[in-house]
């Protein structure tokens, strides 16, 4: 928090009014909130282009990335609101890396620059350098760990898509009872399957395609929707330490593992919270070979 601190006051002291007198009119509070958020994660120190390219070179890669994070702080919709207001917002423009309106790129450019983010996954990289710069030399008390729903504009995948990974075909399950002297081999259970995996034999294992998914809410009704869910384990001051994105019909129980391990790779911590859904016997052994255990009425 130190560090955090430290930085907040050099963007606060110096950075906001040198912007202010560069772009000459004053900063919004979503435009403090951007600046905040681009100072903090340098997110153009992890774009690399080569030197040596096949075909047209790639252009403006840090000032699409920078973009792409205004999208998020200002919780735009689709990437052609985003262009619309970088061409007529010269402050966020400026901010972003623009000079010029002219010189804004295409939507397929912003595509085709998401899809080479996503697949180098740009996003886990500068979340994991945060968390090692500012967390991995301290102790966290408690680790919250649940998931929240995240709805998709797409249409929900079969079954058969996403829930079969390999491509071997299940055998048939014979019904009734077993014959005298056959022993029938019981299949192993998701979570079964992961104490003998690695953290990112786990991750690949999910599935990870839009589908349906329900959960309970704060109230105890059901909700459904149509999407992803997405798990986080939070540590101290609601900083996320891990995510994971899955299918929205995913138990939480069977990223338990998965998150408990990429945390334990990052930070060291002394007790894990978590609710119902992840009351499970293997979650509670493999919690007490990490780390202690709190226990009370909604917890464990």
């Amino acid at each position: 928090m130190k560090k955090l601190s430290q930085i907040w006051f050099e963007i606060q002291g110096i950075l906001f009014p040198f912007l202010e007198k560069e772009i000459e009119e004053p900063l919004t509070e979503k435009l403090k909130q951007l600046v905040s958020t681009l100072e903090l994660i340098r997110i153009e120190d992890f774009i690399h282009t080569p030197h040596y390219w096949h075909g047209q070179f790639p252009k403006y890669r840090t000032q699409i990335a920078r973009s792409f994070v205004a999208k998020a702080v200002y919780n735009m919709s689709t990437t052609r609101v985003l262009i619309d207001r970088l061409k007529t917002t010269p402050a966020l423009r400026r901010i972003c890396g623009w000079e010029k309106a002219s010189q804004i790129s295409h939507e397929s450019s912003f595509s085709r620059s998401f899809a080479e983010f996503a697949k180098n996954g740009i996003s886990h990289i500068v979340h994991k350098s945060l968390i090692d710069q500012h967390l991995q030399d301290r102790v966290v008390g408690h680790i919250s760990r649940d998931s929240t729903a995240i709805e998709g504009r797409e249409k929900p995948c079969k079954k058969s898509k996403h829930t079969a990974k390999s491509d071997t075909k299940k055998p048939k399950r014979k019904r009734g009872r077993p014959k005298k002297g056959e022993k029938r081999v019981k299949k192993l259970t998701r979570l079964e399957r992961q104490q003998s995996m690695t953290a990112e034999e786990m991750i690949e294992d999910l599935p990870t395609d839009c589908d349906v998914g329900t959960k309970k809410n704060s109230k105890g009704y059901k909700e459904s929707w149509i999407g992803y869910k997405l798990h986080i384990d939070a540590a101290d001051g609601h900083i996320p330490v891990s995510c994971v994105l899955t299918s929205a019909s995913v138990h939480d129980s069977q990223v338990a593992l998965p998150l408990a391990e990429m945390t334990n790779q990052r930070v060291t911590n002394l007790y894990d919270l978590m609710d119902s859904a992840y009351d499970a016997p293997i979650i509670r052994e493999h919690c007490q070979a990490t780390i202690i255990l709190e226990f009370d009425d909604n917890y464990f």
